[in-house]
């Protein structure tokens, strides 16, 4: 049983950064591929950026680029999503998800976190 838990959410003003982590309890191996998904209220789950654990390639939705980054710890077994210049449309629940390959739509992943809500508002 694999399980994922994000942590790091929160309240931040528009411009502000925040950290998320994803912790899992099984050992994720180089063929993983981990991503971030974000879901707003009355909106469909969106990709946000994913990392292959093995060879630590990155790929991010366009409205993130430049401003979020992606990373892995295969030490702590955990990934992290650094959100830098914070926007309003950032703000939704965040989850990460592990699947076997890469992919943007959700059903590409077969585990998920219960997500970490991130709020931007002054």
């Amino acid at each position: 049983q694999v399980e994922l838990v994000e942590s790091g959410g929160g309240l931040v003003q528009p411009g502000g950064s925040l950290r998320l982590s994803c912790d899992s309890s099984a050992r994720t191996y180089s063929s993983h591929v981990i991503s971030w998904f974000r879901q707003a209220p009355g909106k469909e789950r969106e990709f946000v950026a994913a990392i292959r654990w093995g060879t630590g390639a990155t790929y991010y939705t366009d409205s993130v680029k430049g401003r979020f980054t992606i990373s892995r710890d295969k030490a702590q077994n955990t990934a992290f999503l650094q959100m830098n210049t914070l926007k309003p449309e950032d703000a939704g629940l965040y989850f990460c998800a592990r699947g076997n390959s890469y992919g943007t739509t959700p059903s590409t992943y077969l585990h998920w976190g219960q997500g970490t809500q991130v709020t931007v508002s002054s």
